[in-house]
């Protein structure tokens, strides 16, 4: 069954007048996996005639859609890199990729690309037309009431530091969360991490720890210059995270250093349970 039949906009659909094929979605294109079809049409919505291309240009999509800067990123880039086998092609619509342009160009950005001219939102149709739309509005409120990672300047990272001054770090915190952090080459020899976190402890009584481990890896993912200086070596690195919520945005403030036999961090953590803050 097709997973986005809910999302079609009723209307005359178009295509792009090219013979066309259906072939598997390859194994490359994870970002395009089980979105509720198997099979796309090539050439694609993009105009790439081959899976070499389709592969290579896709691929480079993925660790935009891992920093879950919108919930329909992946529907709207599968849609135009891997559309569905259709008797025509089904478009993303054009409010679709407005709301996916306003939430992701941002972290685009942060890295240091701006939205593309291929992806320029005028050239999809508008809802009236058959298209894929937005989901649902209760969906759409959940994404927007949680706290969201934003672009900000990497906080140094401290290694030399009392037990009392973390305690101070926290008292003025809304989270700190621990995170083990190692990099990796893929196969198209670009860098990819392994974050870990771990829940040392929170204040932010509205957030659940799986909430806050999430928004913490979506941090790291953003702001992936931060996570560079952290990962200099493939030898796997222990900090411990500290930050504050500030109208709606996660902001990372503290970032420490957790050497194998940091006393200091260790005992700032068990005395945390006890401490009276000022």
């Amino acid at each position: 069954v097709f997973a986005v039949n809910g999302f079609l906009r009723v209307a005359a659909g178009f295509d792009i007048g090219l013979s066309t094929k259906c072939v598997v979605i390859p194994k490359e294109m994870g970002m395009c996996h089980k979105i509720g079809y198997s099979e796309m049409r090539l050439p694609n919505l993009m105009g790439h005639t081959s899976m070499t291309d389709v592969i290579l240009k896709s691929t480079a999509w993925q660790h935009l859609v891992h920093t879950d800067c919108h919930p329909h990123l992946r529907m709207f880039l599968c849609s135009l890199f891997a559309p569905i086998c259709l008797d025509t092609f089904i478009h993303p619509c054009r409010s679709m990729c407005v709301a996916v342009r306003d939430s992701c160009a941002p972290v685009l950005l942060c890295h240091g690309h701006s939205w593309p001219d291929s992806l320029d939102c005028d050239r999809f149709p508008r809802d009236e037309d058959m298209c894929l739309a937005s989901v649902t509005k209760e969906y759409e409120y959940l994404y927007k009431v949680l706290p969201k990672p934003a672009c900000q300047t990497c906080p140094a990272v401290e290694e030399f530091f009392t037990h009392r001054r973390v305690l101070e770090a926290f008292c003025d915190s809304n989270f700190a969360v621990k995170v083990k952090l190692s990099k990796r080459r893929t196969v198209f020899e670009e860098q990819e991490y392994n974050i870990e976190c771990q829940l040392e402890f929170t204040t932010q009584g509205s957030l659940l720890p799986y909430e806050t481990q999430s928004m913490i890896q979506r941090w790291l993912l953003i702001n992936e210059k931060c996570t560079q200086r952290m990962t200099l070596t493939h030898r796997p690195m222990v900090y411990l995270l500290v930050g504050n919520i500030e109208e709606g945005i996660i902001l990372v403030n503290q970032v420490y250093r957790w050497q194998r036999k940091d006393s200091q961090l260790t005992l700032a953590t068990q005395k945390w349970r006890y401490h009276k803050c000022l």
